[in-house]
């Protein structure tokens, strides 16, 4: 449950939801029997016609307490569409009520209601990086871990391909051999990642699927990264989402992002951004490189993956500092490490796993 009104009957559930963009939507609820008994929808937001805003209290009352987010979309929309004129909802929508209304009952959960632990950059291998974003959803999972936000940092240069791409037809094995570039095949769709040692910034959130609740994939990746669109701002750079899962500004591409959904009820989401990439050797190393570098030359590639160097004038450490200022002010944090038997973990997934030809080429 996100909260209690403390001015109101103590058996009155209050749960909120800001919609990206839009306006606050917050629902009152009382419950017996598992059944809604009383609601009361309020926020910032716009209707028309202003009755309909019966219709939306009338539609949640009598749903049962487990219903999910569809069911309760369903039973709004169904009893507004049953109205004899139109209902404008401005600034928000039928999902945003079945979350806000989740998050009373306890179903759901928003920001407020997490604890992360923060781990800043430590530099190793980065295979272990992609090892630990598969061992760490696990701690979190089986409660030995709060939700997580760390930053990783790597000692050498990787291609990480997406879990379902062709290592055939996203990597020339020449040209990262000449590079002495390896690939790691990652536990995430999405398309692949070149990452040199200091070129590149990635963090990785690993939440519970009940942060996302009622969201689709498409909003789930926009509001799992809003808050980066905030610390980019403090930074000079007008960051926005473009669908499903790319992060751009004005000059071009700067990053995109990947999720994996556990059977645990844990989420894992990781962005990589670019910060001074090598378009040149990325060209010569991954093969949809080269195609979009044909024709177009190198000053077009780095224009169409523009670093973050080029757009802050800052360090790349100074960016991830600010990252991680600006997540711990935003969010409950305490600062965090990796623990022994975390790291024996990964190492011990990089050696079966993840360091592998069977499971790198298991799309050949």
């Amino acid at each position: 449950m996100e909260g209690m009104d403390p001015h109101s009957d103590s058996s009155v559930m209050h749960g909120e939801y800001k919609v990206r963009g839009g306006k606050l939507v917050a629902t009152e609820i009382t419950a017996e029997d598992g059944r809604i008994v009383t609601a009361s929808v309020f926020g910032d937001f716009f209707l028309e016609p202003d009755d309909a805003l019966e219709d939306l209290d009338a539609a949640l009352v009598g749903m049962p307490t487990d219903a999910s987010a569809a069911d309760l979309v369903t039973a709004i929309s169904a009893r507004l569409e049953a109205r004899p004129e139109p209902v404008e909802m401005i600034g928000f929508d039928a999902e945003a009520v079945a979350i806000a209304t989740r998050r009373a009952l306890g179903r759901a959960t928003s920001w407020e209601d997490l604890e992360f632990d923060v781990i800043g950059p430590q530099v190793m291998a980065p295979v272990m990086h992609v090892a630990l974003d598969e061992v760490l959803p696990g701690e979190v999972m089986a409660g030995r871990r709060p939700p997580i936000f760390r930053i990783w940092d790597w000692d050498s240069s990787l291609v990480v391909i997406g879990s379902y791409q062709s290592l055939r037809n996203e990597v020339d094995p020449d040209g990262a051999a000449h590079h002495d570039i390896g690939v790691v095949r990652r536990i995430t769709g999405g398309g692949a990642m070149f990452m040199e040692q200091g070129n590149c910034i990635t963090y990785s959130l690993i939440v519970p699927t009940s942060l996302v609740e009622g969201l689709t994939f498409e909003q789930s990746y926009a509001y799992l990264d809003d808050w980066v669109m905030g610390a980019l701002a403090e930074i000079g750079v007008k960051a926005h989402y473009v669908p499903l899962n790319d992060i751009a500004s004005e000059q071009g591409k700067i990053g995109g992002a990947a999720q994996r959904r556990f059977a645990g009820g844990v989420l894992l989401h990781h962005v990589t951004m670019s910060y001074d990439i090598d378009a040149n050797k990325m060209g010569e190393v991954m093969r949809i490189g080269k195609e979009k570098l044909s024709d177009k030359g190198t000053r077009s590639a780095v224009k169409r993956v523009d670093p973050m160097r080029s757009q802050t004038g800052l360090a790349r450490e100074q960016i991830i500092d600010g990252f991680l200022e600006f997540f711990r002010s935003r969010y409950d944090t305490r600062d965090s490490s990796y623990t022994d038997a975390e790291l024996d973990a990964a190492r011990e997934l990089v050696e079966t796993k993840f360091g592998t030809q069977e499971w790198t080429a298991r799309v050949p």
